[in-house]
């Protein structure tokens, strides 16, 4: 007979209390759950110690604002319970999902006002490319952005990169770039970014993008490096031309993508594989990943 015992179910908090995930419930009459009415964040967290937490914090404030919904926690609150949380499912390195709803109502488009709103957190095991997906990189096709026109929000309601996932995936490839009106915005869940004779273009944080944290984090390390960058509207043109795209977000850091629309892609001397300045951004990513972890030993 086996003496292995069952794993832990990880914990979640909902609404002042932390549970077992399998004891999280919410109403069917949740807006967040009938409208998508709701915002979320996803915090990396390495060592016990959130990469940019503070600016994933402002991003899911100033998400709330533009839904005119109240923040139900101040800064040092969020901070409080995602520290409980990060601890009571083991430390480390993990991923933090935190998420509110304009709470629960009967179902009407106009909101009523006085509700309370749904808080929902949970963690896990921090997903993170592996060394050989960072050789190989990502495989992935262009498609028009048919997404709403305030991308800057980071909304639950998020039918339209779902189906454009879906739609890539179905076409046998990991991820999207998208195009808006022949200008490249994002990915399906990424902001992206192309390389073109050793300049890094970036795609400007209007509406039509999420102004990623990751996204700030590569533009200031590039910067830093004294790697040229130039942040504006970049065209269909100078992407399906340029030398290197990259994808950028909270889990995957940044990836190289090598093949785009079935065609390997870059410049000749690299076509189809990761270029050479994508491997010096993964390298300052790695050292600033390795500066936040140092950082938390020490606190220990």
């Amino acid at each position: 007979m086996s003496t292995t015992q069952p794993l832990a179910l990880p914990i979640a908090y909902l609404d002042g209390r932390f549970v077992s995930v399998e004891d999280a419930r919410i109403s069917p009459f949740d807006r967040g759950f009938i409208f998508g009415d709701g915002v979320y964040e996803v915090i990396p967290y390495y060592g016990g110690r959130g990469l940019r937490a503070c600016e994933h914090l402002e991003r899911l404030q100033r998400s709330l604002d533009l839904l005119d919904m109240p923040n139900p926690h101040t800064v040092a609150q969020w901070e409080a319970l995602i520290t409980d949380l990060v601890a009571k499912n083991g430390g480390g390195d993990q991923a933090v999902y935190m998420q509110v709803t304009r709470g629960v109502a009967k179902r009407d488009f106009a909101p009523p006002k006085g509700l309370t709103p749904t808080v929902f957190l949970r963690s896990n095991p921090l997903p993170r490319p592996t060394k050989a997906m960072y050789d190989k990189g990502l495989n992935c096709v262009t498609l028009d952005d048919f997404r709403w026109g305030r991308c800057q929000v980071k909304s639950t309601a998020l039918l339209g990169a779902v189906l454009l996932k879906h739609e890539a995936t179905q076409m046998g490839a990991d991820d999207c770039v998208l195009f808006r009106d022949g200008y490249l915005t994002e990915s399906s869940a990424s902001n992206v970014a192309a390389v073109k004779n050793g300049v890094i273009l970036c795609p400007p944080k209007d509406n039509f993008i999420l102004p990623g944290i990751t996204y700030d984090l590569m533009i200031e390390l590039a910067q830093r490096a004294g790697m040229p960058l130039e942040m504006r509207k970049v065209s269909r043109k100078e992407v399906l031309a340029a030398d290197e795209l990259w994808l950028t977000s909270s889990t995957k850091e940044v990836i190289a993508i090598t093949t785009l629309d079935g065609k390997p892609f870059g410049n000749a001397a690299h076509a189809g594989k990761p270029g050479p300045l994508f491997w010096k951004m993964l390298g300052l990513f790695q050292d600033y990943k390795q500066q936040l972890q140092t950082l938390a030993a020490a606190a220990e």
